[in-house]
């Protein structure tokens, strides 16, 4: 059995473990609100994005673009992001394990695809797995601006225009609320699902349809994977703060455990001392 010193000692340090995790549920409650706000606020300027795309592609004979176009695919890019640090439960180790298991489903060799990444954790797992890598960005903001990843997202929907790779996959957990977050896989390039045929409207284009979507659809394919990152963020912060929650309601059980245990332990010495004291007594006499 431990010693008084030893569980006195256990419940000293658990609670200080306590008020580090119950700090950081905090920091993580405050943080969640601010990218939730944001990433609800993004969502009409990609409804609107979305709705001109639509007008123009389904609504002209004459528009054609290549990112709206399959073509024979030869190499596979995937767009995985994840957080820069852990202790944040399932969160990372969810969304790598299904990639990996997809990548390893889908190809027989390094040749035929690539990764874009997107976080820390995600990039030490993959290079810790000798994967090809083909761009990455770690120490994002926890509030990310547009500009913080506009590079990034330029590169990769500039190389598969460039031919690069044949289509791109987007990995990412969806925010639907504090206690869910859903794994998310988004065929981001190309283009092929952005609204039927219902998505006409009035709009009178200048310069021609066809000079517009040269401009709109990059612009268009960089704020999906803006409007990925925000709605990653806001599930990375909920997951911090539900598991944070957990270790601080794990650590009260377990300083109610030991204090038992103390207090017990306590008792048996006291009755111990007072046994031989009595017996001491008895044998003076």
């Amino acid at each position: 059995m431990a010693s008084l010193r030893d569980i006195k000692s256990r419940i000293t340090s658990t609670k200080k473990m306590k008020q580090i995790t119950k700090a950081m549920e905090m920091v993580s409650a405050a943080k969640l609100n601010r990218a939730e706000n944001n990433a609800k606020s993004f969502v009409p300027y990609m409804d609107k994005i979305q709705e001109v795309v639509a007008s123009i592609a389904s609504g002209s004979t004459n528009a054609r673009h290549p990112m709206l176009q399959s073509r024979p695919v030869k190499k596979t890019a995937y767009l995985v992001i994840t957080a820069d640090k852990g202790l944040a439960g399932p969160y990372n180790s969810s969304i790598l394990r299904h990639v990996y298991r997809t990548i390893q489903e889908r190809h027989k060799s390094t040749d035929e695809y690539t990764v874009i990444v997107v976080g820390k954790v995600g990039l030490q797992f993959f290079k810790n797995r000798k994967m090809p890598i083909e761009d990455s960005i770690v120490g994002l903001n926890d509030q990310p601006e547009f500009a913080d990843i506009k590079a990034i997202a330029s590169d990769a929907v500039q190389k598969y225009a460039d031919g690069v790779y044949d289509e791109l996959y987007m990995y990412y957990n969806h925010f639907v609320s504090v206690i869910q977050q859903n794994l998310t896989e988004k065929k981001l390039l190309p283009l092929t699902d952005i609204g039927g045929t219902s998505a006409k409207s009035s709009y009178e284009y200048e310069p021609s349809e066809e000079e517009i979507l040269e401009e709109l659809l990059p612009q268009y394919a960089e704020s999906l994977i803006y409007g990925a990152l925000l709605d990653a963020k806001a599930s990375e912060h909920a997951s911090r703060m539900t598991a944070m929650k957990s270790a601080t309601d794990n650590a009260d059980e377990i300083i109610g455990s030991l204090s038992l245990s103390y207090n017990r332990a306590r008792q048996a010495a006291i009755t111990q001392e007072i046994t031989e004291i009595v017996g001491g007594a008895a044998a003076l006499e």
